[in-house]
């Protein structure tokens, strides 16, 4: 029992599991960023398709919709 404790003590005092939680951290960060923008392009192709079709089926003007898609770029201005 007692090679047991001074192996897991060993193991813990070594660089080995503080590389692997890094690593497992790294890891999961990155994988929710790609999915966090994967969710808002889909989102904003949606939103963009649904627009594209109010035009065509006359609901909405077409100024209005371009309008509607300028105020969801970044660089837009803000009224």
């Amino acid at each position: 029992m007692l090679i047991l404790a001074d192996a897991f003590e060993q193991f813990v005092d070594s660089p080995g599991p503080v590389i692997a939680l890094g690593t497992i951290v790294a890891v999961v960060a990155i994988v929710s960023c790609c999915v966090t923008k994967i969710v808002r392009s889909q989102g904003r192709e949606r939103t963009r398709r649904e627009i594209a079709a109010y035009v065509a089926e006359g609901t909405i003007d077409a100024d209005k919709a371009v309008e509607m898609l300028k105020a969801g770029d970044k660089g837009a201005d803000c009224r």
